[in-house]
């Protein structure tokens, strides 16, 4: 793959891409720390990257850095065949309700900014006739809850999107793939208490990884949170008021 991340610097992200740099494909990093971008560089060098990674500034919060970080990877790779976005803002419900920037940047970068970046790189991949559009999303979105009615939110329409993409494109040559993750051990769920199924970022990246070459459109990560979000969309609204899930 010659393939551009979003989001590569931490968590499954950045395992993701030692797994693709450990097997040989090309890869570009975006970021909006160009240190940390950087580092991860390197760091994949040492994983064993064929050739050097480059980096480029690229922020959920400033569209107008979409075009000129998509144009830095496609001369530094020679084209591109396939994106990864992982990047995003987490907070707790409590902490969007009592904090409006907070709120605004995750909705702003979870939401408007990652479809803003898809839209931008969907005519490189599109151009390719076999590209790859790999987006994460989360279980979050399935079905609105208590404990993440913000977060969801976003989630839920992205998630909706993503759908929408793969029905639009597909038969063109664009695969779209919807990563929706349980919880997973990271810097950004630090801190919270983990719920049955909890996961680590390699073992999520391995079948990530999985999907991508399928082209399968959702992957659900660990597979056991496909069955237990059927059950929740399945409860009545009433139950779904009382449930601290």
């Amino acid at each position: 793959m010659k393939a551009v991340l979003l989001g590569a610097t931490g968590g499954i992200g950045r395992a993701l891409a030692r797994r693709m740099a450990a097997r040989g494909d090309q890869l570009f990093l975006l970021g909006r720390d160009e240190a940390s971008c950087e580092r991860s560089a390197r760091d994949l060098e040492a994983w064993g990257a064929s050739e050097p990674v480059g980096t480029a500034r690229c922020d959920l919060l400033d569209p107008s850095s979409f075009a000129p970080a998509l144009d830095q990877a496609a001369a530094r790779l020679g084209s591109l065949d396939t994106a990864v976005v992982s990047a995003g803002i987490f907070g707790t419900q409590e902490a969007l309700e009592r904090d409006a920037d907070l709120r605004h940047e995750m909705l702003t970068a979870n939401f408007v900014g990652t479809i803003g970046f898809c839209e931008a790189v969907r005519p490189r991949l599109l151009a390719t006739g076999d590209g790859t559009l790999c987006v994460f999303s989360s279980v979050a979105g399935d079905r609105a809850r208590r404990p993440v009615t913000l977060y969801g939110a976003a989630k839920a329409g992205l998630s909706y999107y993503l759908a929408g993409l793969d029905a639009r494109y597909r038969r063109e040559g664009l695969r779209t793939v919807c990563v929706k993750p349980g919880f997973v051990h990271t810097a950004m769920t630090a801190g919270l208490r983990p719920p049955p199924f909890a996961a680590e970022p390699d073992a999520v990246a391995r079948a990530v990884l999985r999907a991508i070459d399928a082209g399968r459109p959702v992957v659900y990560t660990p597979a056991i949170w496909r069955l237990v979000m059927l059950g929740i969309r399945m409860l009545p609204r009433a139950a779904m008021r009382r449930l601290e899930f």
